[in-house]
C-alpha cells in the first residue's frame, strides 16, 4: 500500500475574544478567511459558500501559526500578516494590484481608496478600488479595514457588521474615525 500524501487543503474555525472566525486553505496558501460571526455554525456556513474549501482539517505549521495570531490580533496585539501564504488564483490582474497595495499597509496604518489605488499603478480609480476590497477573500490578512474613504471617512466594509466591524478592527489598532455617514449623506454630490 502507498503511503497516502499529505492533506494540504482544509479549513478550520477559531474562537477568539471577539467572536468565532474561520480560515480556509490550499496547497498554496489561505484562500478564505471569514471575520467574527457569533457562532461557530455561521462561520461553517460562510466558509463552505465558496468552492475550494475542504473539510479537511490537518494544519500545516504556517496554519497553526496563523491561527496564534489571528487569536493574538483579537486579543488586540500588534500582529504583522504580511508573510502570510495566499492563494488567489482567478483574481484579475486589476484585484492583485490592490490587494499587493494593501498588503504593505502596517499595522494602524491607513490610507484612502484613491491613494490605494495610486500606490497600486491605477490612479483615479478609488471607486473600482472599494469594489475591489469589498471582494477581498482574505480581509485581515489582505488588511482591507484599513482602507478609508475621503476625508477619512469610515467607508464600506463587506463583513458581518459593515462599517461598525471596520471601525472596531481601526480601534484595536489604535485608529480612531468618526462615525459612518448617514445614508443620504453617504453619496460624493
Amino acid at each position: 500500500m502507498k503511503n497516502a500524501s499529505p492533506i494540504t487543503a482544509g479549513h478550520a474555525v477559531l474562537e477568539t475574544v471577539i467572536g468565532f472566525m474561520g480560515i480556509a486553505w490550499s496547497e498554496k496558501g489561505l484562500i478564505r478567511l471569514c471575520l467574527p460571526e457569533r457562532s461557530r455554525e455561521a462561520v461553517e456556513r460562510r466558509l463552505f459558500r465558496h468552492a475550494g474549501v475542504s473539510s479537511a482539517t490537518e494544519q500545516p505549521k504556517w496554519v497553526v501559526e496563523l491561527i496564534a495570531s489571528i487569536k493574538a490580533y483579537a486579543a488586540g496585539e500588534d500582529v504583522d500578516f504580511s508573510g502570510v501564504p495566499v492563494d488567489l488564483d482567478g483574481v484579475d490582474d486589476f484585484r492583485l494590484a490592490i490587494y499587493d497595495a494593501a498588503r504593505k499597509l502596517g499595522f494602524g496604518e491607513t490610507t484612502t481608496y484613491g491613494e490605494l489605488a495610486n500606490r497600486a499603478g491605477h490612479a483615479g480609480l478609488a471607486r473600482e478600488t472599494g469594489a475591489a476590497l469589498g471582494a477581498n477573500p482574505v480581509p485581515l490578512v489582505i488588511p482591507c479595514h484599513r482602507i478609508l474613504a475621503a476625508g477619512g471617512k469610515i467607508g464600506g466594509f463587506s463583513a458581518p457588521g459593515g462599517s461598525t466591524t471596520k471601525e472596531k478592527m481601526l480601534a484595536m489598532e489604535g485608529v480612531r474615525v468618526g462615525p459612518p455617514p448617514a445614508a443620504q449623506a453617504s453619496f460624493g454630490f
